[in-house]
Formats: structure tokens, sequence, C-alpha cells
């Protein structure tokens, strides 16, 4: 069954495998997806990602998740911010700080997928995909 918005998608199945107390969670590819996953692992809400029969048409994205010393999960929250049907697109000094600035925007720019402190610093502005804490 296609899915119309890959992107929530993914983040509902991460934030329903961290509400089932999973370790990992697995979803369909692309390179956005695994591009926003490389962001989660170096803002440090994931342990590593990887992906699966790289090059294929069924290549999948293996997330291993996070959790903390009582098993807390290491994200919070996460929430879409840009959808299909209305596309959120901000500027660099518009760029939300997410929980006081201790959460991450995530933004696809014309520099790549990047947080939304980095837009800040390279003053660049873009597509706000979604907001981690």
């Amino acid at each position: 069954m296609p899915v119309t918005d890959p992107i929530a998608d993914m983040l509902t199945r991460v934030r329903n495998a961290l509400a089932a107390g999973h370790e990992t969670v697995s979803m369909p590819a692309s390179r956005l997806k695994s591009e926003i996953a490389r962001l989660l692992k170096d803002e440090g809400y994931i342990s590593k990602y990887e992906v699966v029969d790289a090059g294929k048409v069924t290549a999948s994205l293996r997330i291993t998740l996070k959790y903390g010393p009582r098993n807390q999960p290491a994200i919070r929250g996460l929430r879409r911010a840009s959808k299909p049907g209305l596309r959120k697109y901000v500027g660099w000094q518009e760029v939300p700080r997410v929980q006081g600035g201790l959460g991450t925007a995530v933004l696809t720019t014309s520099r790549g997928v990047i947080t939304g402190r980095q837009a800040r610093a390279e003053r660049v502005g873009g597509e706000l995909l979604c907001l981690v804490w």
C-alpha cells in the first residue's frame, strides 16, 4: 500500500516503537529518511542506523533506538512540521528553537538536510520537516 507521506510514516514508526519499548524499528528506505536518521544519530537521539539491501528496490532502513538508564527513551517527542497538504518553509531567522534549545529542528535546505542550529549558523532557510525533543 503506497504511503502519501513517507516522513510522517517514519516518525510514527519510531514513536510507536519507543512507546512499545522495542530495540529496533525497520521501514522502507529512502535517501531523505537516511539523512534524517543520520541527523538523529549525530544529535544523540538514536544509537545507530543502517540501510539493509542498499541499492535494491526492497531496501529497508533499520534504526536502533536509544534508551536511558531507567529505560526512558532518548526521544521524548517527535512531531512532523511540514505536511504534504501544507508545506512549512522558514527563513534562517524564523527557525524555531525546540524546547528552548534542548530539542532539534530538522530542515531540508539547498545545502542538504541539516539541523536548525546549523541552519541559523549557515544563514540558510528551507522546509521545516520535523521537530525532535
